[in-house]
């Protein structure tokens, strides 16, 4: 047969069919990014309730079949692929479950609630030979790619401070409490921000310590609902992470991330979120505003050498076009192949941060890596 006589139909790359599950701020996003790319269909929403999922298709302007459980939900639909966005428990049961029905996995930071959990999520994704893309956002987030750039040009070591505490009432709340079931802030926060740790100092991290405080009786009695951890880096750099849920929490300074190294510092200024008191808000918690970059050279009378730099991000993505950006890349992954290697032992790597830090806590001790 000519080649050129095939119809479009049968040339065509067909879709990547897609089970959501979940429906809160990251399901939604997720599934409505989906809907928007050429390449997925979306086949099915697995939530608890049957609320959620209405709500969810009200918002998508769409009919998605619903189920309450993910087995059910599996063998019904057949996906190609499955997007966890699930409380962090359920991670690795649902991944292991995905890969063994033939799907690729994109899972919700963090991979899972343990390091044992995310190494086990990795095995079997090689041993299937399936996709695992983990929803670090802050990696598709243009800003961020350049925060990190700038402050590897500070020189060595660094000094990375930074945080994200969330005053949260109503409805987030409810949604704090229910993730802080088996989970901490600093766990369920604390990859992304050491994950960006790592990339800027390219370095492995060699000690964590921690510190932490239960600030309500509202949370499981071995949950701390305020944390801070301490990692200290090969190269000798050092940060800390704060993150606290609640409706106890400040919004003063709840968005800090700030740079230093020989050469100066950079940092994040989030004015407007700050200004609105919208720690909450998925969204303001990868706005940036601008970049303000120090240099720390003087001139001969011992004054700066340099004034200070503004760069303005007016016009950056929001939170839907930035999970829109992290399924183009799961796309990417599947169509063509990629190696995700780096991708997963870097989330192995954040998880083991976080995890030795909740293990400072409890024993009172530093933990090294």
């Amino acid at each position: 047969m000519n080649p050129l006589s095939l119809s479009t139909q049968e040339t065509t790359t067909p879709d990547i069919r897609v089970l959501c599950i979940g429906a809160g701020n990251m399901g939604r996003s997720h599934a409505k990014a989906y809907q928007d790319i050429d390449g997925f269909q979306v086949v099915g929403i697995c939530t608890r309730s049957r609320k959620s999922a209405d709500d969810l298709n009200a918002h998508l302007q769409s009919d998605y079949p619903h189920f309450a459980d993910f087995d059910e939900a599996l063998k019904t639909t057949k996906p190609d692929a499955v997007c966890i966005a699930s409380y962090p428990e359920t991670h690795a049961e649902f991944a292991s479950k995905a890969m063994q029905a033939g799907c690729h996995v994109f899972v919700e930071k963090p991979l899972a609630d343990s390091v044992d959990g995310a190494k086990q999520i990795i095995e079997q994704a090689e041993q299937a030979n399936r996709k695992v893309v983990v929803g670090y956002i802050l990696r598709h987030h243009p800003s961020w790619v350049r925060f990190i750039e700038i402050a590897k040009s500070l020189g060595k070591p660094l000094v990375m401070r930074m945080n994200l505490n969330q005053s949260s009432c109503a409805e987030s709340w409810e949604t704090h409490k229910n993730m802080m079931a088996t989970v901490s802030p600093i766990v369920d926060c604390g990859v992304h921000y050491v994950d960006v740790m790592a990339q800027m100092t390219e370095s492995n991290p060699t000690h964590v310590s921690g510190i932490g405080a239960r600030l309500t009786d509202e949370v499981a009695p071995n949950i701390n609902n305020y944390g801070q951890l301490q990692v200290t880096f090969a190269d000798g750099s050092v940060g800390w992470y704060e993150a606290g849920w609640g409706p106890m929490m400040s919004e003063t300074a709840f968005f800090i991330k700030d740079v230093v190294g020989p050469k100066g510092s950079v940092s994040i200024v989030a004015n407007s979120a700050a200004a609105a008191g919208q720690s909450a808000n998925v969204d303001a918690h990868t706005q940036t505003n601008s970049i303000r970059i120090h240099h720390s050279e003087l001139d001969a009378s011992g004054q700066f050498a340099r004034e200070d730099e503004v760069i303005n991000l007016d016009d950056e993505p929001d939170h839907d076009e930035l999970c829109r950006r992290e399924q183009q890349y799961f796309l990417k992954a599947i169509r063509e192949d990629l190696d995700l290697t780096e991708h997963l032992r870097d989330a192995v790597n954040s998880m083991r941060i976080v995890e030795a830090a909740e293990a400072s806590f409890r024993s009172k001790k530093m933990i090294e890596l």
